[in-house]
């Protein structure tokens, strides 16, 4: 047996130009930066306030820092704006950190970051929802006990709209996006130019969350800050994993989407940590950073409630920025054989469903584990992607290293900070957050991996069981039985038989018998007598009423008496013309496919009949 020269591969040519048909359900550069940018957007909301409420231990004092911490995390994003632009270019076919580390830090490694990601695009979307539900719920307490249900609804409203395509998806998130994008600068630019806040409404009457007596502002305390900060970097990968979804060019547009989400977060976290220190906010209970912000800069109006609402919309769809990457990731993986095959593929309007509604399953089992309270997801959430970014800065150095093109050195100089700053982040995250939780990410992270392990293990053997790689021995014919199991008289019986002896060169029909109704089985031989098809009628007795296993028994004996024949098992079955139809039948087809399939190799072939609407005939 001869070896092939090249195994068969999933991955289109590069050279083929684009399909029209395929391109228009794909992504232009600002459907991709409503689609893939939600998450980072959303972030905005917790980011900042996540800063604010690590300095506020160390009282007035450590809220000072909130702007330099800021810039410190600003810095860290054009850094990794910077990288995910390299990579997008360097690895056009998705997959971001996944690729990367495929290619130059090993296969175990590429794992565990395909875990990373999982895990933090899965949390994503329980998290995203269930803050939008928060805020809702904060709006309308009354809804609290439903929150739950609403989370779920939610969801399926997310997961209903990326079933129809990420080009559906980004146009129904368009304006949303824009609306909270601009909402934000407005807060930004109007606040700029008051020299005292417009309102404090919002805040009077609520707790401050301010440290007392505390003054003192270490370099623990600013890294815990940082840390907590960073939350607001996730979703920033989300572009480079789903280049394939763009328009050609895809490299260019996916470019182009990154950089603009860059640019906007940054502009927004820098500009709501200078409102913060220029209007002395501090935090208070019940009541979120963003929501003080809006009421200084814009006073405790329609604008107010235009900001709270457009929060609450971008925080409840932002979990998109997970449907539109993890599919493309979990394709990735099954093209590489460390998932199920069927999330490598597509449906009409290039949707990985698959992945789509995998995504949705584990993320309603969070939502529902979790009670639809965001504290108890948080603790888990940034940790995967920090370990992404991280491994993904490492990887680049080394692509940086092996490509030595011009400036390279700098290029690699920048990977390494990026990856030094990721690296401290994901272990402040983890130490800080281990026994809220985050010890569950750390147990998850291998056990991931070893599941990506065990299907490739599997797939490995298949492969290997096959013959995969190898030329094969030449086809040939062997005798065949064609076996028709029968329970009356129809055009069913007539079309199986029809399809019988012109695929073998033997057909037997068989019907199984009833012991307490022999009138049927006699009614039948006589009518079969009177039609005289040409083919044998055998009865096959089962004492037991059992249907499939008499008819596994047969072939198992006809396989044993005539070694060398091929043996197909067809079954008739009838396709209703209406889905609900499918309930009133009997499933007799189901019973002996799985029998024959469970006990013996012969081949099963199920013939649908389909039956005409009344309008139809």
């Amino acid at each position: 047996m001869s070896v092939l020269t090249s195994e068969p591969t999933l991955e289109a040519s590069d050279g083929e130009p684009p399909d029209p048909a395929q391109e228009q359900h794909k992504l232009t550069a600002l459907q991709g930066l409503a689609a893939l940018s939600l998450d980072a957007m959303a972030s905005v909301a917790y980011g900042p306030e996540a800063i604010v409420l690590v300095l506020a231990a160390a009282g007035g004092y450590g809220l000072g820092f909130t702007l330099p911490v800021t810039l410190a995390i600003a810095g860290l994003l054009a850094v990794l704006v910077a990288s995910y632009r390299q990579v997008i270019a360097a690895f056009p076919d998705g997959g971001g950190s996944y690729a990367v580390a495929k290619r130059h830090l090993g296969r175990r490694t590429s794992l565990v970051t395909a875990a990373s990601l999982i895990l933090d695009y899965v949390l994503n979307v329980a998290v995203s929802v269930t803050a939008g539900v928060a805020a809702l719920t904060s709006a309308f307490p009354a809804l609290y006990g439903d929150r739950v249900w609403i989370c779920l609804a939610v969801l399926v409203l997310v997961t209903a709209v990326n079933l129809r395509g990420i080009v559906d998806s980004a146009r129904a998130f368009i304006v949303p996006t824009a609306v909270f994008v601009g909402s934000i600068l407005t807060i930004i630019v109007v606040g700029l130019f008051r020299d005292a806040p417009a309102s404090t409404e919002a805040a009077a009457g609520h707790a401050s969350a301010l440290g007392a007596n505390a003054t003192t502002v270490g370099a623990l305390l600013l890294m815990k800050a940082f840390a907590a900060g960073c939350s607001a970097l996730t979703g920033v990968e989300a572009v480079a994993n789903a280049v394939p979804s763009f328009r050609a060019p895809a490299r260019k547009r996916a470019q182009r989407t990154e950089v603009a989400l860059g640019g906007l977060l940054g502009v927004m976290l820098i500009g709501l940590s200078v409102l913060i220190g220029r209007f002395h906010l501090q935090p208070v209970e019940g009541v979120t950073v963003l929501a003080q912000l809006a009421d200084a800069s814009l006073g405790h109006n329609w604008a107010f409630y235009v900001v709270q609402f457009a929060t609450v919309v971008l925080l409840a769809l932002a979990a998109n920025t997970s449907f539109g990457g993890l599919p493309v990731l979990m394709g990735l993986l099954a093209r590489d054989n460390f998932l199920p095959h069927v999330f490598g593929l597509k449906a009409d309007r290039q949707v990985h469903r698959h992945g789509v509604l995998a995504l949705a399953a584990v993320s309603a089992l969070l939502l529902v584990f979790s009670g639809g309270d965001t504290n108890t997801l948080v603790p888990l959430f940034a940790i995967g992607v920090f370990v992404g970014f991280t491994i993904c800065q490492t990887g680049m150095v080394r692509h940086w290293r092996a490509e030595r093109s011009p400036g390279w050195r700098a290029k690699a100089a920048l990977n390494g900070f990026g990856a030094v700053l990721t690296g401290v982040a994901a272990v402040i995250t983890t130490s800080v957050k281990f026994t809220e939780g985050a010890w569950m990410i750390v147990l998850a992270l291998p056990l991931l991996v070893l599941l990506f392990e065990a299907v490739h293990r599997a797939y490995v053997r298949i492969a290997g069981r096959l013959g995969l790689g190898f030329i094969p021995d030449a086809p040939h014919r062997d005798r065949s039985v064609i076996i028709v199991p029968v329970a009356s008289l129809s055009r069913l019986t007539s079309e199986a038989l029809t399809a019988a002896v012109s695929l073998g060169d033997e057909v037997i029909a068989v019907t199984v018998t009833d012991p307490d109704d022999r009138a049927r089985t006699e009614a039948l031989h006589r009518d079969w007598a009177l039609w005289s098809p040409g083919v044998e009628l055998r009865d096959l007795p089962s004492p037991t009423r059992s249907v499939g296993r008499p008819v596994a028994a047969l072939v198992r004996q006809m396989a044993a008496d005539q070694p060398g024949t091929r043996i197909t098992v067809l079954i008739p079955e009838v396709e209703p013309a209406h889905m609900w139809q499918r309930l009133l039948q009997n499933q007799r087809g189901a019973v002996v496919a799985h029998a024959v399939r469970r006990d013996t190799d012969a081949v099963i072939c199920r013939l649908r009949f389909r039956l005409a609407a009344p309008s139809d005939q």
